[in-house]
Order: C-alpha cells, then sequence, then structure tokens
C-alpha cells in the first residue's frame, strides 16, 4: 500500500461528515506532492505526506504511552481526533511551495544551478495552523473544538505573535483544556527532530 492510500485508508475510516471532500481535495491540490519546507525536514518531493504520516505515527505511540499511565485519558483522545488532528494539521502547505532553480556556490567556488523550492503564500494568506482549519471547514468537515485548537496551534510558540498577549493567553488554555493539543505539538516536534531528514542543498 502506498504513502497516499495509506493515509486516504486512515481518514476514510474515521466516517466523519465532509471527509469524502478532505481527501478528493487532497488528492487534487498538489498535498501528496509538496514537500514539507523549504530548507528544513521533509523538504523534497513527497515531504508533507510523509511528514504528516509520520506524526500520525509519532501521535498513536505516544498515546498509547499515555493512556498507560494515565487511562482517563481515553474519551480526550480518541482515536479518530488523533488521525484527523495529525494527518490533516498542515493542509496548509498543500499549495504554498512551488518549484525553482536556484543557485549556489559548490565546493570549488564556483556558482551552479539546483532545484528547489519557494514558499508563495498569495493564493490564500492566512498564517499556518488557522488556514488549515479554515480549509478543513470549508470543504465541511465536521469538527471538534479539540482537533480545532489541536490543529490550530501545533507550531506551539513558534507561530505565536510574539506582541500579542491573547495569543500567548489562548495557546496555553488550550494545551490545559485539550490534550490532544499537546499530543499533537508533542508528535510534530518529535516526527520533526528525530524521523525525517533534510536534504542539504
Amino acid at each position: 500500500m502506498s504513502l497516499k492510500e495509506k493515509i486516504l485508508d486512515l481518514l476514510d475510516k474515521t466516517d466523519r461528515q465532509g471527509i469524502d471532500e478532505v481527501m478528493q481535495w487532497l488528492s487534487t491540490s498538489g498535498f501528496f506532492e509538496a514537500p514539507a519546507s523549504t530548507n528544513f525536514h521533509g523538504n523534497y518531493e513527497g515531504g508533507l505526506a510523509e511528514h504528516s504520516y509520520n506524526v500520525y505515527t509519532a501521535a498513536m505511540g505516544l498515546r498509547t504511552m499515555a493512556l498507560k499511565l494515565n487511562p482517563s485519558l481515553e474519551e480526550q483522545l480518541p482515536e479518530d481526533s488523533v488521525v484527523l488532528a495529525t494527518l490533516l494539521h498542515d493542509v496548509c502547505k498543500a499549495d504554498v511551495y512551488k518549484s525553482v532553480v536556484k543557485s549556489r556556490k559548490n565546493s570549488f567556488g564556483t556558482w551552479e544551478k539546483y532545484d528547489g523550492y519557494e514558499v508563495d503564500y498569495s493564493n490564500f494568506p492566512l498564517g499556518h495552523g488557522e488556514k488549515s482549519v479554515i480549509v478543513l471547514l470549508r470543504l465541511g468537515l465536521d469538527m471538534t473544538d479539540a482537533e480545532i485548537a489541536a490543529i490550530r496551534w501545533h507550531m506551539t510558540a513558534w507561530d505565536l505573535p510574539f506582541q500579542s498577549a491573547e495569543a500567548k493567553g489562548n495557546i496555553n488554555m488550550a494545551k490545559e483544556k485539550y490534550p490532544l493539543c499537546a499530543l499533537v505539538q508533542l508528535a510534530d516536534g518529535f516526527a520533526s527532530a528525530l524521523m525525517e531528514e533534510t536534504v542539504r542543498q
């Protein structure tokens, strides 16, 4: 089974209202072809889907550990919520990367061309986590408050306007109120730092 088939199969099994539209959009939006970044983890074709699946895998492992330590969390960490929040947390990136030819100096000090990516936010310039949430809601996906918060705040403070006391308060409250939020944040950091590679350019 290909990575695309695995992701679509997991999403389909949630049987959530609107998931068919989301799966169709993923297949036509460039999600499965996009990199996860330009210069960091998963900065190659297909890196976004790979990263999303890695976050899901990490989150399910962390969920198992958390439930062993605190079984009362099971109701707050349902499997379908983990599937949706992890596999769809970065749908905001599906249409922001474009292939370009870049220049760099090689080890001999000579300029050379190489294939890379640049970011173009002009299609729907709304930020990161909030863009993912809005795209999914517009596609008709029925989401819980916990899933919305987990996707919105998955970047932790990296996506936080530091001048905004309100945003700081919101991210802290989301982590306290929704264990799913903390789980997705942990899994995202774990996957990008420990499970994925960066192609040096």
